[in-house]
C-alpha cells in the first residue's frame, strides 16, 4: 500500500509539472511552443533503436526461411539415420523456436512504445518487412550455398542484435508502468530529442498509465474480464486466421511444392524471395495511408486467389490434363499467395496486437496471443507434410483446405476489424 501511494504521488507530481510546463509554453507565448522540434518528430535515437530491434525480426525471418532451401541438403548429408543427429537437430530447432517466439511479440511492442503515433504503423511494419527480408534472403542465399554455410551466415544478425541491445533505451511506457518516473521522463526526452517539448505526450502517457493502474490489475486471469473481451477476440482471431492461412506451410515447403509441380525449385525460390521483399515493402509504405482494415482485406482476398490457383494446378495434375499449365499455374499461385499474404496478413495482426491492448495486460495478453500463434504454426507445419505427401500421390485438396480459412476470415471479421483501422 505504501509503495502504491508513493507511485501515485510521483505520478501526480510529474503530471502537475508537465501541465505547468505545457501551460507556460503555450499561454505565456501566444500559443507558440518554444521547442525546436515536435514531439512527433522521428529522432535519430528512435531510428537506431528501431533498427536494432528489427535485427531480431530479421533473425526470425532467417529461422523461418531456413527449412525450405536446406531440407534436402540436411537429409542427404546426415542421412537422418542416426538418433543423435536427429536429437541435435530437434534441440537446435527447439532453441531457435524459443528465441523467435519471444522476438515475435517483443519487437513490435517495443517499437510501438518508443515511436511517435504519427509514424507508429510504418515503424511497426518494419518488423514484418525484416521478417520477410530474412526469409527471402535466406531462400536466395540458400539456393547458392550449402546448409552449413547458411546456418553460419544466420549468426551474423543475432550478434548485431545482441550487441545493439546494450545501446538502446528501455520503453518509456514500461518505465511509467513500473513507477520509475524520473527514468521515464529522461528516456522519453532522449527518444524525442533534447530540444523537443515532451510535456503533452508525457502527460498523456502518465494519465493513461495511472488510470489503467487504478482501475484494473495485471495477470492472466484478468484477461477474461468482459472489458477486455473485444481486444482479446480480435487479436486471437487474427492470429488463428493468419496461421491457418497456411503461410508456414508454404514457407517451409516452397521448394517441395515447386518440385511436386515439375518446376525448378531454385528459380521458384528466388522468384518467391523477390516477390516477398517487394510486397512487404509496399505494405510498409501503405499501412498508414490506406489503414489496417482495407489493406488486410486486399491481402486476404489475394491470398485466397493464390491458394485457388495452386490447388487448381494440382487438380490438373490429378486429372492428368493440361500438363503444360501445371508448373506455370503452381508458380503463379505460390507467388500470388506469398506476395499478397506479406502485403498485409503477414504483419498487420502483429501491428494491431501491439496497439489494442491496455498497458496493464499487454504482457499477459501478448503472451497468450503469441502462444496461440505458435500453436497454429506447429499444427500447420506438421499437417502440411501429410497433405504434401497426399499431393504427390494424386490428391489435390491439400492446399484448397486453406482457402476455407481465408474466406471465413474475410467474411467473419470484415465488420469487427473496422474498429482497429
Amino acid at each position: 500500500m505504501e509503495e502504491e501511494a508513493t507511485t501515485t504521488t510521483k505520478f501526480l507530481l510529474l503530471k502537475q509539472k508537465l501541465d505547468n510546463r505545457d501551460q507556460w509554453s503555450s499561454s505565456d507565448h501566444g500559443g507558440v511552443q518554444l521547442s525546436e522540434s515536435s514531439p512527433t518528430t522521428t529522432s535519430f535515437v528512435v531510428l537506431i533503436s528501431t533498427l536494432v530491434a528489427v535485427c531480431g525480426s530479421y533473425t526470425f525471418g532467417n529461422a523461418v526461411g531456413y527449412s525450405s532451401p536446406s531440407e534436402s541438403g540436411i537429409e542427404d548429408d546426415l542421412g537422418l539415420t542416426s538418433v543423435e543427429d536427429v536429437w541435435w537437430l530437434d534441440l537446435g530447432r527447439f532453441l531457435v523456436g524459443c528465441g523467435i517466439g519471444v522476438l515475435s511479440y517483443v519487437v513490435p511492442v517495443y517499437i510501438a512504445e518508443i515511436t511517435p503515433k504519427n509514424v507508429r504503423g510504418t515503424f511497426t511494419s518494419l518488423n514484418q518487412l525484416m521478417i520477410g527480408c530474412g526469409k527471402a534472403l535466406t531462400f536466395l542465399i540458400g539456393s547458392l550455398v550449402n546448409w552449413r554455410t547458411l546456418a553460419l551466415i544466420g549468426i551474423i544478425p543475432c550478434i548485431v542484435h545482441v550487441l545493439g541491445l546494450f545501446f538502446i533505451p528501455e520503453s518509456p511506457r514500461w518505465l511509467a508502468k513500473r513507477g520509475r518516473i524520473e527514468e521515464f521522463e529522461a528516456v522519453l526526452q532522449f527518444l524525442r530529442g533534447k530540444n523537443a517539448d515532451i510535456s503533452k505526450e508525457a502527460a498523456d502517457i502518465i494519465e493513461y498509465t495511472e488510470k489503467v493502474r487504478l482501475n484494473s490489475e495485471d495477470g492472466v486471469l484478468y484477461l477474461f474480464q468482459e472489458k477486455y473481451a473485444y481486444s482479446i477476440i480480435v487479436a486471437v482471431g487474427l492470429m488463428v486466421f493468419q496461421e491457418f492461412g497456411g503461410l508456414n506451410g508454404f514457407a517451409f515447403y516452397t521448394s517441395a511444392i515447386f518440385e511436386s509441380a515439375g518446376f525448378s525449385s531454385k528459380i521458384g525460390t528466388i522468384s518467391a524471395a523477390v516477390v516477398q521483399i517487394l510486397m512487404t515493402t509496399l505494405g510498409v509504405l501503405l499501412i498508414d495511408k490506406c489503414g489496417r482494415w482495407p489493406l488486410l482485406m486486399i491481402s486476404v482476398t489475394g491470398a485466397c486467389l493464390g491458394c485457388v490457383l495452386t490447388g487448381f494446378a494440382f487438380l490438373l495434375q490429378d486429372l492428368q490434363s493440361g500438363k503444360e499449365l501445371i508448373s506455370i499455374l503452381a508458380l503463379i499461385g505460390v507467388l500470388v499467395y506469398l506476395g499478397f499474404f506479406e502485403l498485409g496478413m503477414g504483419g498487420i495482426p502483429w501491428v494491431i496486437m501491439s496497439e489494442i491492448f491496455p498497458i496493464n495486460i499487454k504482457g499477459s495478453a501478448g503472451s497468450l496471443v503469441t502462444l496461440v500463434s505458435w500453436i497454429g504454426s506447429w499444427v500447420v507445419s506438421y499437417t502440411f507434410t501429410i497433405y504434401l505427401i497426399g499431393a504427390q500421390q494424386g490428391h489435390s485438396s491439400y492446399l484448397q483446405s486453406y482457402v476455407v480459412w481465408e474466406f471465413y476470415s474475410l467474411l467473419s471479421w470484415c465488420q469487427r476489424l473496422r474498429g482497429v483501422r
